[in-house]
């Protein structure tokens, strides 16, 4: 019987090939989503978990209150560590410092390479379970070593081991390479870490380091620790939650500073905090694009169970015989199952084809490494559920539906189905619409919003300005000839030194008194020291005052605002206003307009800018739009050889790394728009199907009209009637869905969008088009057929 079955289901795919080629093409396209989409999750749920501990370890952060508003941030005190590792050490079986992860060079001979590394204390490779090449976890006990990535250590020394190799750290310092460790996957946290570097070394790199061993206000430090087994997370965070506030200043009391823990389970997807509290992350869009995968695979499953039971009819008579003959209803839903789920398993091979040949384009887009996982059993497991699963969804009411056809009726030729049959399909039809239409309107709020925020003011000239880091103190040294040189060459406009790029701010200050100050107020600005030339060479936008200038050498002890510190600080007249900054006094010489350093959907954060003496950590340069781009950099390039031979030529365009702050928002709409267009897709294949199935449906009718003077205009308009009404329901359900899912998306951006009628009009007219684009097409070949012909098809 089940052979029967079988043989019964495959015939009916070769005698209705044009259904058959909608509902495979359909289910492959929601099947190959849901696989794209369902790899993306797993990817994403496993992050971090390479690691062995990746439950017992957490990274330590710290809340502060401000002014009724409280901020999180992962930057601790030093002293924080041992304060921890004696008090509450039964708690935990490492406490690990390591500094922020920057850009070094690591030399070896004539080669010169940056790479990105953090110093690190030695139980660190212990804590991630490092899988080493060569050398040993232990390998940073050496004071004086580092430990490199497979990846670094075949760039710095070809194929030989690495391992007991010398090497030169940021030029001035030598180290040897402790040990090789495994490339980490993609998906961790520390994947970015090309090396890691003893923390004793840090020592030598930062002489200030020794000076915030006792400083309980300097929050400069990374700080993780693994818990011992059978301890309590939340309740160590608890007990630590007051360590700072117990040692802290009068000054840094104030901001009632909280200790707590953040598990690594938790790094990635839920890494936003607002007002002290965890509240999600990115765990948000794996919900999102789960939800997105459901819809687009539901929507080709109602492709299918339209287009079965609008074809009820010529399966009608087959079913009345078989009840004839003595089949039961359940063994005729069997058979309507079987076909179903053999459609589903030929859709999942076919699948499969899609998301071999999609995934490329998919991980450059979301910027992965994903792939299918052909030798897990895992995954063919969770493949066969699914495609079971989706067979029975997508035939479930075709099954149900046809079984229940009365045989009599059915043989003696009076079974109709009615008017109401078509109901069902219509509701099916308006889901389908309804769930392209918020994906549209979805998408289009997403890529607006980035457009919107990639139009604002950032308050200074981005075109041309280049940011460098600085790994030494060499060009500060021989500044002022380095910048007569570059001067000089006609390659660039003005150089200068800051202690952040354009696109960061690194330091914040608070403390500050100045006339009309609430005594109770916890101040807090950006600060960004910079050489004079600055204002110049990022050619920001002067309000009022003037800039700094050498002509003036007060300007030694001058700061500029931009416009949001001088709202913050209630200035009425600020250009001559004094400044007290921890007992020493500053005077305003100018505002600028706000200049967007941090994220561009955010307000800007009230800022100051000094002139400091100390070497910067950037270099900005400005190069002259009159000559040609690679010319100057090639002039800018020499000129620094002749300066730093020893440290490479890294640049990068301000304006690429401000466009990096949209990655993030981009990647989301891009995903969402490639969803979207697949949604859309299937959606007209079934439209399709209904619209070929209508006009046969129809053909005599139309034969009829046509002999009694119709003209193809009104026929295409009659056989389009029926589908506009459903994209008017669709719309006026989807528009306020949508509306309200896309609105407390805005609210997470403090500079954001309205939703304005006319995206909704769009929208609206949109589906409109394309709906009756894909239906037109069968509309207007059956307006124009022969009335003859159409009356005898309809005998």
């Amino acid at each position: 019987m089940f052979r029967n079955y079988l043989k019964t289901a495959w015939r009916n795919l070769l005698r209705n090939q044009s259904t058959a080629f909608i509902n495979i093409g359909g289910l492959s396209l929601g099947m190959a989503v849901a696989l794209i989409i369902g790899l993306w999750i797993n990817d994403e749920l496993s992050f971090d978990k390479y690691h062995q501990n990746y439950d017992r370890i957490a990274q330590v952060m710290q809340s502060r209150a401000n002014n009724g508003e409280t901020s999180t941030s992962d930057m601790v005190p030093l002293p924080l560590t041992n304060a921890l590792s004696t008090t509450y050490g039964n708690n935990f079986k490492y406490v690990v410092q390591a500094s922020g992860v920057w850009q070094h060079i690591l030399s070896v001979g004539d080669k010169h390479l940056t790479m990105t590394g953090s110093y690190i204390q030695a139980q660190m490779p212990d804590m991630l379970t490092l899988h080493m090449i060569s050398g040993t976890r232990a390998g940073l006990k050496d004071p004086s070593s580092v430990l490199l990535t497979e990846t670094s250590a075949k760039a710095l020394f070809g194929n030989a081991d690495a391992t007991g190799k010398i090497l030169k750290l940021d030029n001035k310092m030598t180290v040897k390479v402790g040990g090789v460790y495994h490339n980490l996957p993609a998906n961790t946290t520390f994947s970015n870490l090309a090396f890691m570097a003893a923390w004793d070394l840090y020592k030598i790199a930062d002489p200030n380091l020794m000076k915030s061993t006792g400083d309980w206000g300097n929050n400069s430090y990374d700080l993780f620790v693994q818990l011992k087994d059978g301890v309590d997370l939340n309740q160590v965070s608890a007990q630590i939650k007051d360590v700072k506030l117990r040692n802290a200043d009068a000054e840094s009391a104030k901001l009632k500073p909280v200790i707590l823990l953040h598990p690594m389970s938790k790094w990635h997807l839920y890494a936003e905090f607002k007002n002290g509290v965890n509240t999600g992350g990115a765990v948000t869009y794996v919900w999102l694009f789960g939800v997105i995968g459901v819809f687009v695979l539901l929507l080709a499953c109602i492709n299918f169970m339209n287009l079965s039971t609008a074809r009820s009819e010529k399966r009608a008579r087959e079913v009345g015989v078989r009840k004839a003959v003595g089949s039961l209803r359940g063994q005729l839903i069997l058979q309507f199952y079987i076909e179903s789920v053999l459609l589903a398993l030929l859709s999942f091979v076919l699948s499969l084809v899609i998301v071999e040949f999609a995934l490329p384009y998919f991980n450059q887009v979301a910027d992965k490494s994903l792939m299918i996982l052909w030798h897990s059993p895992m995954f063919w497991g969770a493949g066969l559920v699914f495609t079971l699963l989706t067979g029975i969804l997508a035939g479930s009411y075709p099954a149900l539906y046809l079984s229940g056809f009365q045989p009599v009726m059915v043989l003696k030729g009076t079974f109709r189905t009615g008017k109401m049959a078509a109901l069902p399909r219509q509701v099916l039809v308006v889901v389908q619409f309804c769930v392209s239409i918020i994906l549209i309107i979805g998408t289009l709020v997403i890529f607006r919003q980035v457009r919107y925020s990639q139009s604002r003011e950032v308050g200074y000239n981005r075109a041309g300005l280049l940011s460098m880091e600085m790994y030494s103190a060499a060009i500060h040294s021989h500044f002022a000839s380095f910048r007569n040189d570059l001067l000089n060459s006609g390659a660039v406009v003005d150089v200068a030194e800051s202690g952040s790029p354009t696109t960061s701010i690194y330091n914040t200050v608070g403390g500050l008194k100045w006339t009309g100050k609430n005594p109770s107020m916890n101040d807090e600005f950006a600060m960004v020291g910079a050489s004079m030339p600055y204002g110049k060479t990022v050619d920001w936008k002067l309000v009022e005052g003037r800039d700094f200038s050498p002509a003036f050498p007060s300007d030694s002890s001058a700061i500029i605002l931009n416009e949001a510190a001088v709202r913050y600080m209630n200035l009425k007249r600020p250009v001559g206003e004094t400044i007290d900054w921890w007992g020493r006094k500053y005077h305003v010489i100018g505002v600028i307009k706000n200049m967007v350093m941090q994220s561009p959907y955010e307000p800007v954060k009230q800022s100051i800018f000094f002139i400091n003496k100390d070497a910067g950590n950037f270099l900005n340069i400005r190069l002259n739009p009159k000559q040609n781009l690679q010319a100057a950099l090639n002039t800018v390039a020499d000129i620094w050889k002749n300066y730093v031979p020893e440290e490479p030529f890294d640049f990068k365009f301000a304006d690429l790394e401000y466009q990096k702050k949209f990655d993030a928002e981009k990647k989301v709409g891009s995903l969402s728009s490639l969803f979207t267009g697949l949604a859309i897709l299937i959606s007209c294949l079934g439209l399709f199907g209904m619209a070929v199935f209508m006009a046969e449906q129809r053909t005599k009718e139309i034969g009829v009209r046509k002999v009694l003077g119709a003209s193809v205009l009104n026929l295409w308009l009659l056989l389009c009637r029926d589908f506009v009404v459903l994209i008017i329901v669709s719309l006026l359900i989807a528009a306020p869905v949508a509306g309200f899912i896309m609105h407390g998306w805005l609210q997470h951006y403090s500079y954001h969008i309205d939703l304005s009628v006319w995206l909704f009009v769009e929208t609206a007219a949109g589906a409109f088009t394309l709906t009756l684009l894909t239906v037109s097409y069968q509309s207007i070949k059956a307006a124009l057929a022969n009335p003859v012909k159409s009356l005898r098809a309809g005998e």
